[in-house]
């Protein structure tokens, strides 16, 4: 654990908790591509959830609550500035049959592991709080629909089995949002730059 900031428990009357996310959102050209693939999925297989997300790659997904928020954006800062900008490739589609979810691949994992592997401390700091622990995709992603029907889901999958779609990016920051439920819109909280970090 690094000196300088201490970490205390809360107590078990904890005050209200907020689901945070960690992102990465596609450069802008291929953000629109994204959004635009996401409305159309929902126009063609009726599934208006698709277009409710914007595109985005998970990095890191935690139950937190708002009086850690502070502490939480510190710590982050201190991680991410210290890490350096890294190229996404994305690649076809493919789906999670469990979650039913059809998404566009990331190609290249490894960035995306070694930036969670930095992270022990903030999953730490919100266990030590009484939360648990910080859910980490095994297989970083763009969402295009999830949760569909079984049946939608079979159909999207097969059709999107025979679709292309390649685009690389930089990924220059990372961004911090949060909300209260899934039913909620998220709010961003505080965007952080990769390679910032003094010498």
């Amino acid at each position: 654990m690094q000196k300088g900031l201490v970490f205390s428990a809360v107590s078990p009357a904890v005050p209200q908790s907020y689901e945070y996310h960690l992102v990465v959102h596609p450069a802008k050209e291929i953000f629109e591509q994204l959004k635009q693939e996401k409305e159309d999925f929902s126009a063609t297989y009726k599934v208006s959830l698709a277009r409710k997300t914007l595109p985005h790659i998970t990095v890191a997904g935690f139950l937190a609550a708002e009086n850690m928020e502070q502490t939480l954006i510190k710590w982050l800062h201190k991680i991410i500035s210290s890490r350096k900008r890294f190229n996404v490739m994305l690649n076809n589609y493919s789906g999670f049959p469990s979650s039913k979810t059809v998404y566009a691949r990331v190609q290249d994992h490894e960035p995306f592991r070694l930036l969670a592997a930095s992270l022990q401390v903030i999953d730490q700091y919100i266990k030590d709080n009484g939360f648990p622990r910080a859910i980490i995709p095994a297989h970083p992603h763009v969402s295009i629909a999830r949760s569909l029907q079984q049946q939608v889901y079979e159909k999207a999958i097969m059709d999107y089995s025979r679709k292309t779609f390649n685009a690389s990016f930089m990924v220059d920051e990372l961004v911090l949002l949060k909300r209260q439920n899934q039913y909620d819109t998220c709010k961003q909280v505080c965007v952080f730059r990769l390679g910032t970090a003094l010498n």
